[in-house]
């Protein structure tokens, strides 16, 4: 049988669709989320009462989510990347980046996340005077009371944290170094991000360089707003050992009239490299990386191969969570239980946590949860009010 057979004729192996509760009580692992993107509407609200800041375009909770996500909704990432001044307005002091980091470790957990990385770019935090480390402390701080709060109410979750380098900046050498600096304090890695329009990752070369040189992890926005060409950049000239997005890795991939499928040198390259790609399909669909769910990349690259991880990339901007992302799927392509395990373990393996605490994730969280996900939706597990174990 050929690949393209194999395509053809492969399908969900779910006996039956999965219910929201049941979806978000699954065990999770989040590496694609930005902190500047998931803040509470609620608290943007009260910190920017606090510091007088008076250019929301609300200041009722629901309705600042809303204007969010319509402002999300326009189709463009210039457009999308604009809604976070208002975010970052609110994250200049300390206590703000605690609190912020706090709650988001919080409602992550109570979407069933496991384990997360979550990323920002520090040098955006400083308008209030703080230091590049006083940024990382505070968020680090937040992140650590928000895993005990968390633990408090019965729950696990860990957070790490990526340090982003912005495209347009010209600090990528001090954002890696802080990476390295701050590595065995929370920070799992280094990224850069911004508009890839006019500002390809090549041109912080130094800071790549150095990262490599430390043996440090490192994951590149990539092949979103631009092509192909982004992603071999990331991969070949960065070092990259996730791509960010990554949908635009369809364009090294020609399917013809009787369906054969070819993957090009650079997909076949970041396929077998096992390169995961981060990616985000509600976000994607907002910036114009895709232009609807079912038509979205991502159930070709799972059936190619790739390991391909689900993310929610900016959860009040993008108005979704990672059982949406879920949910998404399950309605646009059938997937269950069997489908949402392989992006889980993707995404386990692709963290940048050591071999044995990656091992133990999956072991000893992942794979039970979802195979007592599997026996609810074969209708052999009744459901009880309260019953976690799935989140175990």
């Amino acid at each position: 049988m050929t690949l393209s057979d194999k395509l053809r004729l492969e399908s969900p192996t779910s006996a039956r669709s999965l219910t929201e509760d049941q979806i978000r009580r699954a065990p999770k692992v989040l590496l694609h989320d930005h902190l500047d993107g998931g803040l509470r509407a609620a608290t943007i609200i009260e910190l920017a009462a606090a510091i007088g800041y008076r250019d929301l375009p609300t200041t009722e909770p629901v309705a600042l989510a809303d204007w969010f996500r319509d402002a999300a909704d326009s189709g463009s990432l210039e457009r999308y990347l604009e809604t976070f001044a208002h975010t970052c307005a609110v994250m200049q002091s300390a206590e703000a980046l605690f609190r912020i980091a706090a709650e988001c470790a919080e409602d992550l957990a109570a979407d069933g996340v496991v384990y997360a990385e979550v990323r920002y770019a520090p040098e955006q935090h400083q308008a209030g005077g703080l230091t590049l480390d006083q940024v990382v402390e505070a968020v680090n701080a937040g992140f650590r009371e928000g895993e005990r709060r968390v633990a408090a109410a019965g729950r696990r979750i860990r957070v790490g944290t990526l340090l982003c380098a912005m495209r347009h900046a010209d600090r990528a050498v001090e954002i890696a170094e802080l990476a390295v600096a701050h590595r065995d304090r929370g920070v799992a890695g280094f990224d850069i991000a911004g508009g890839e329009i006019g500002n390809p990752a090549g041109r912080h070369a130094e800071a790549f360089d150095y990262l490599r040189s430390q043996g440090a992890r490192v994951t590149v926005h990539a092949g979103e707003a631009v092509g192909a060409e982004s992603i071999r950049e990331a991969v070949l000239r960065c070092g990259a050992h996730r791509i960010g997005h990554g949908v635009r890795i369809t364009d090294d991939i020609t399917i013809d009239a009787d369906g054969r499928v070819t993957l090009g040198r650079l997909a076949s390259y970041v396929r077998d490299q096992r390169i995961a790609l981060e990616v985000c399909p509600t976000s994607n669909l907002q910036t114009g990386a895709a232009v609807g769910y079912p038509e979205h990349p991502v159930d070709l690259l799972r059936r190619l191969g790739f390991r391909v991880c689900l993310n929610t990339d900016n959860r009040l901007v993008s108005g979704t969570t990672m059982t949406e992302e879920f949910q998404h799927l399950r309605d646009a392509f059938g997937y269950g239980a069997a489908e949402l395990e392989e992006f889980t373990v993707h995404a386990a393996k692709a963290a940048f946590l050591p071999f044995d605490e990656r091992t133990a994730l999956i072991n000893e969280v992942v794979l039970p949860g979802y195979a007592h996900l599997r026996a609810r939706e074969l209708g052999r597990v009744p459901v009880r009010e309260g019953d976690a174990a799935a989140a175990a």
